[in-house]
């Protein structure tokens, strides 16, 4: 197969851990042609979704870890998928790239998450379809009702709904001295929206990232356990990733929204679970892999590459 992965630069990428990275060594070892594709050269033109692509090759050297050939304009029916795996932020420009995507599907390609999934499925707020799963949630931008939610739950996640990596996740508990200014500044001062969620102890085990390929539930999960006086365990700052096998809880959650998601074009997703509740449904570039098969054996980017060939093969 041929096919294209719309990425971050390739020189910002950590191939020692980057999930993209490792669906590319999967593809290159089982024989397919892969091109690298930066979101901004995507442009409609001449009747077609077009772009600018290098072919790569991939080696085993971290620090010199791919050649790419000279980039050539190239129209995405020209490949047997196209996998989108740039990273949020979820921004207008986000949004603009699923807009030439859609109109590349109707062309004829195949695109991966579909460019529909990734538009409307708010990492943040698509957990509020599974009220079974999920723990106290408000979503609002009006500080009085943020407020009166701290009161309430006593201590408190606050995140805002476009951020990623544990950017701009703040604890806050009823007597926190610095509540006020929290809210104001998450919310704008009443001007955006937010996400607060009651504060989840079972943290201290881990915020697991539970991965979800066409339409099946990986049977491992990397538990991100935050550092020592730090309630994120967002590997970005500082946690601690331990793969560990899914708990009933785990496999009830993920197999409840797995064929769901996959019927609406998400072949890949990482949902987030602490404790037995869900937090959030990853879609634009779930990540992971590398840690799980490293710590577990399992050969997560193997069996992202069956499911990609099955879907290829419809």
């Amino acid at each position: 197969m041929k096919l294209a992965f719309i990425l971050d630069p390739l020189e910002h990428l950590k191939p020692w851990k980057d999930s993209s990275v490792a669906m590319l060594r999967a593809a290159q070892a089982r024989g397919h042609e892969t091109f690298a594709v930066m979101r901004p050269a995507l442009a409609w033109r001449a009747g077609a979704v077009r772009a600018a692509c290098a072919r790569l090759s991939l080696r085993d050297d971290h620090r010199d870890w791919f050649a790419a050939q000279a980039p050539r304009e190239m129209a995405l029916t020209d490949f047997d998928a196209v996998l989108m795996r740039q990273d949020p932020p979820f921004d207008m420009e986000y949004v603009a790239a699923t807009w030439l995507l859609e109109r590349a599907e109707g062309e004829g390609a195949r695109v991966f998450n579909a460019a529909r999934a990734l538009r409307d499925h708010s990492e943040k707020l698509s957990i509020l379809e599974f009220p079974q799963f999920i723990p106290d949630t408000l979503v609002a931008r009006e500080p009085e009702a943020l407020q009166a939610f701290i009161d309430e739950m006593g201590d408190a996640i606050f995140k805002p709904v476009d951020g990623m990596g544990g950017a701009g996740v703040f604890r806050v508990t009823r007597s926190d001295p610095n509540r006020n200014v929290i809210v104001e500044t998450l919310t704008d001062n009443g001007a955006r929206t937010i996400v607060a969620q009651r504060f989840l102890p079972g943290i201290a085990q881990g915020d697991k990232r539970i991965l979800l390929i066409g339409g099946k539930v990986v049977p491992w999960a990397l538990a991100r356990i935050p550092k020592p006086g730090e309630t994120r365990g967002n590997l970005a700052t500082g946690g601690t990733g331990v793969a560990q096998p899914l708990t009933a809880r785990d496999r009830e959650i993920g197999e409840t929204l797995a064929p769901l998601l996959a019927a609406r074009g998400v072949l890949l997703a990482g949902i987030d679970v602490i404790g037995d509740c869900l937090t959030e449904i990853n879609v634009t570039s779930p990540t992971c892999f590398v840690e799980i098969a490293q710590q577990s054996g399992f050969d997560v980017a193997g069996m992202f590459m069956d499911a990609l060939e099955r879907e290829c093969r419809k």
